[in-house]
C-alpha cells in the first residue's frame, strides 16, 4: 500500500518539486498540501496520513511549535522537517520536538526519497553531514548551552538578525509585529550576553549556524 505524505509548506513551486520527485517512486504520493500551521493541524485532525513533511518556516506560528502540537494530537504520525536552515542547531530542535527525520532543502532528490523510505519503516534518519556535526559538536560546550537557552522562535530570529535581515523584514516574514521581533531580539541578546546585532552576527557564523 502507498504511503499518504501530507506536505505543509507555504511555498507553491517547492510542494510542486516534492510531489514529482515522490511521484518517481511506486510506493509513496502526496496527497494533500497545507501552506501554514493553521491549515496542517486543521488537517492531521480530519484526515489520517502515513507522513508528514513540514517546512518550519511558514507564515504565522513557529514551525517546531507547530510539529509539538502535531505530535501531541497524533503521536504516531512521522514527520520529516525539511528545511533551508543549518542542521547544525535546528536538527537537534526538530528532533527533540519529534522528528523522524531533517533534510536541508538543498539536499538532493535521491537523499530525499532515502530519507522518506526510512522513516516509513519506523526508522529514524539522520544525515551524513548531521551526523558528523553531532560528533565533533559545537567548540564550546558553555556555547551550546546558551543556544540551548533560546526557544524555538528565539533561534529563528536570531539566525535571520545573522543573515542580514532587518527588524521589519523579520516581522514581515514572520507575520509577528515590528515590535515583537524587536523583544525577541532583546531577549535574544541577554540570554546570549551580547550589546548587539554584529556580536551575535559573529557567535552564529563562528559556529557555523549559518
Amino acid at each position: 500500500m502507498s504511503t499518504r505524505i501530507l506536505v505543509a509548506d507555504d511555498h507553491a513551486i517547492f510542494r510542486e518539486g516534492l510531489k514529482q520527485v515522490i511521484g518517481t517512486t511506486v510506493d509513496m504520493s502526496v496527497v494533500d498540501e497545507a501552506v501554514d500551521g493553521k491549515e496542517l493541524l486543521n488537517k492531521i485532525q480530519a484526515n489520517d496520513y502515513d507522513m508528514v513533511i513540514l517546512d518550519i518556516t511558514m507564515p504565522g506560528r513557529n514551525g517546531l511549535d507547530v510539529l509539538t502540537e502535531m505530535k501531541s494530537i497524533k503521536p504516531k504520525l512521522p514527520v520529516l522537517v525539511m528545511s533551508m536552515h543549518p542542521e547544525e542547531q535546528y536538527a537537534l530542535r526538530a528532533y527533540k520536538s519529534g522528528a523522524a527525520g531533517y533534510l536541508n532543502k538543498g539536499s538532493a532528490s535521491n537523499e530525499l526519497l532515502d530519507a522518506l523510505h526510512k522513516i516509513s519503516m519506523g526508522k529514524k534518519y539522520v544525515s551524513s553531514a548531521l551526523a558528523e556535526s553531532l560528533v565533533s559538536g559545537l567548540s564550546d560546550h558553555n556555547q551550546q548551552d546558551l543556544l540551548q537557552s533560546l526557544s524555538n522562535r528565539e533561534y529563528q530570529v536570531m539566525s535571520m538578525i545573522a543573515s542580514g535581515k532587518t527588524v521589519g523584514k523579520i516581522a514581515t516574514e514572520l507575520s509577528l509585529s515590528v515590535k515583537t521581533v524587536s523583544t525577541y531580539r532583546a531577549h535574544i541578546l541577554r540570554k546570549l550576553n551580547m550589546k548587539n546585532n554584529a556580536e551575535l552576527t559573529r557567535f552564529v557564523i563562528e559556529n557555523k549556524l549559518i
